[in-house]
């Protein structure tokens, strides 16, 4: 059976994980980079120094050799502080780290490992099309081969979040001729690097997690950009939705926590009729049964984390986190919404920062509909 109690050093590293909120993004703070629209790029040293991007990585690119559950659980508490912070930490690992672990090139894995490590790199996923999202395999962004084994690249991608602070895009692109899942390469692109044009794209939440519209026209780059295989870089894609999405569901379950801690505590102290509003039934069931939502999110995501760290196969698994988490945020978060009423609805409120921002999470990452076709298919179906 799982053994749900955190290691000491586990421990270490949610410690590590309060300090650093405390000193960098206390709330006042995120509520400010909310209101102000300012990422938090600036913490990536700080995450460095504290060890947070090591903690899940092997021993041999700098990291300290713990598994999935260490990450999962430095997540949930990042979530639970600022989700501003968790999403960084989420790039530099998911889209990152794990996807030169599991496709990237020896090469490609010591220029730039240590510096993801250590905080000074981030890399932005762009996948994302005005013609495909939730349908990856319709990319129409082209990358036309070269003679010195290089690439061009032609189209547009949207809505792709942190690209502008991040140091290199992994584009997804397909040669010229192909369709479907065929034809799809993952090419490491400079953000800088000419025939790249950005226009920031405006957003109902999460707002220290701009989105960015992108256009690469005729955007050179040599053979060293490839990761993985050329032409086969579908399921390399799906390797790195795989462990984002799982990153996701550990951040959003911490998220949740939070709203549901935030309505607890208004209901125990907003009275009406001389009570605390908390002793009327309605709002002790409702928040009994947010409450539950996040325990049975909480107890999805460790199943997960344990069965990545022990190498099992789970993708109807991580499927079915990314549901029932993100779910659970958006459930918890319009409860939360209700209980507090015209306290919620205030624009410095907590609440409705996570009820804004909650809205992305089931569509991100692959919308909840794609996920649960997904585990379908998984059962035979």
């Amino acid at each position: 059976m799982i053994d749900f109690s955190p290691t000491d050093e586990q421990r270490a590293f949610l410690e590590s994980v309060d300090r650093l909120m405390d000193r960098h993004l206390p709330i006042e703070e995120v509520r400010r980079r909310d209101r102000e629209h300012i990422p938090p790029y600036d913490l990536l040293p700080a995450m460095g120094e504290a060890g947070l991007f090591a903690a899940g990585l092997p021993a041999e690119w700098g990291g300290l050799g713990h598994d999935w559950r260490t990450v999962a659980l430095i997540q949930e508490r990042l979530g639970y502080r600022g989700y501003m912070a968790a999403s960084i930490f989420n790039r530099v690992i998911g889209f990152g780290a794990m996807s030169l672990l599991t496709y990237g090139s020896e090469a490609q894995r010591r220029a730039l490992m240590p510096r993801l490590v250590e905080g000074r790199l981030l890399i932005a996923l762009a996948l994302t099309e005005p013609e495909a999202g939730t349908d990856a395999a319709a990319i129409r962004t082209r990358a036309a081969r070269q003679p010195d084994g290089g690439f061009r690249i032609t189209g547009r991608k949207t809505w792709i979040s942190d690209a502008g602070g991040a140091d290199y895009l992994l584009v997804a692109a397909r040669e010229p001729g192909t369709s479907g899942a065929e034809g799809v390469s993952m090419l490491l692109v400079p953000r800088i690097a000419p025939g790249i044009a950005m226009t920031r794209l405006p957003k109902l939440g999460n707002n220290a997690m701009p989105s960015w519209d992108i256009g690469f026209d005729d955007v050179a780059v040599g053979p060293e950009a490839l990761m993985g295989e050329a032409g086969r870089g579908f399921r390399n894609l799906m390797s790195t939705l795989h462990y984002s999405r799982a990153s996701m569901a550990a951040t959003v379950t911490g998220c949740a926590q939070a709203a549901v801690d935030g309505a607890l505590s208004h209901a125990k102290e907003r009275k009406q009729f001389g009570r605390p509003i908390g002793a009327n039934q309605a709002i002790r069931h409702r928040l009994a049964d947010m409450q539950m939502r996040v325990d049975q999110s909480r107890l999805t995501v460790y199943h997960l984390a344990w069965l990545i760290g022990t190498g099992q196969a789970c993708r109807r698994q991580a499927a079915q986190a990314k549901i029932i988490a993100t779910e659970c945020l958006q459930h918890v978060a319009e409860q939360g919404m209700q209980i507090l009423a015209s306290a919620g609805y205030a624009a410095e409120s907590d609440m409705q920062r996570y009820w804004r921002d909650a809205r992305l999470y089931s569509f991100g990452e692959g919308t909840n509909e794609i996920q649960r076709d997904l585990v379908a298919r998984e059962l035979g179906l």
